[in-house]
């Protein structure tokens, strides 16, 4: 008997016709309205990485969510806005119905030997498994992670109590466990709390505007991660006006550095 396909394998999962791809909405990545940004996030990119027209591999990906995705079917539309040598720059449409939901751009490229070096380097923490699991509880694409805080859980009291400090470090892969991609990859980028959550215990209505991934890993260093953990961390950098910013690193158990990713979101009142 064949195994069932990982949940998160059946959120990405696309048909192509006619130059687009048609996919939809998963109960499993529900969130409280709509989808968890970070499984919409992989379906864009799991378009790009489809196309047959593709080159190399993602080096820097961006999506804008321009309206909260309804449960249900949706169309991607992805096109190669211009090829180079080495680069190729991508630009991508959501589309429900008659209206646009998000849209996205995308660098993919070949890489070559070259040499590197990281400043951003993987903080001392205790290792995975020696660090109890973050009871889940709250939304369902929660389930899907198995995640282990170090720092910067969501507050056990709703007071409204100010802090100076937003910083969130925890342990995560995808439950059940799964060989790491460039797509689980981007989903893993969004699993943080919103940062003013933090700094104010107040729950607060937000809502993530643009999402960015700048991919730092080749294939290769990702087959090595396989389904193991992953160290994340983000900040949070200016609050005001209605919106704040954070800045986050994901890094694999051996220390190197992943990814990096920037989100801005709105928040109310």
């Amino acid at each position: 008997m064949s195994e069932a396909p990982h949940p998160f394998d059946t959120a990405i999962a696309l048909q192509a016709e006619g130059g687009a791809f048609h996919g939809s909405t998963s109960p499993a990545y529900a969130n409280m309205i709509g989808p968890y940004g970070g499984i919409t996030a992989a379906q864009a990119l799991a378009a790009i990485l489809q196309h047959p027209d593709r080159l190399g591999e993602p080096i820097a990906f961006t999506i804008n969510f321009a309206a909260a995705l309804a449960d249900g079917a949706f169309e991607i539309r992805p096109r190669a806005a211009r090829t180079n040598r080495s680069t190729q720059h991508w630009t991508l449409e959501i589309v429900q119905g008659d209206g646009v939901v998000a849209t996205a751009t995308a660098v993919t490229a070949t890489r070559r030997e070259t040499w590197s070096g990281h400043e951003a380097e993987m903080p001392e923490v205790p290792r995975p498994l020696d660090v109890p699991r973050t009871p889940r509880r709250g939304v369902e694409w929660l389930n899907r992670y198995d995640m282990r805080f170090l720092a910067g859980f969501i507050p056990r009291d709703w007071k409204g109590q100010e802090t100076d400090d937003s910083l969130t470090r925890l342990w995560v892969r995808d439950d059940p466990p799964r060989p790491l991609d460039f797509a689980s990859l981007t989903a893993a980028a969004d699993v943080f709390f919103p940062r003013v959550w933090l700094r104010r215990a107040t729950f607060t209505p937000i809502g993530t505007v643009s999402m960015s991934v700048y991919f730092h890993a080749t294939s290769e260093q990702l087959q090595a991660t396989g389904d193991g953990w992953l160290l994340v961390q983000a900040k949070g950098q200016g609050f005001g006006g209605g919106y704040f910013d954070h800045s986050g690193q994901l890094w694999n158990e051996a220390g190197e550095l992943l990814a990096t990713t920037h989100q801005v979101v709105y928040f109310k009142e």
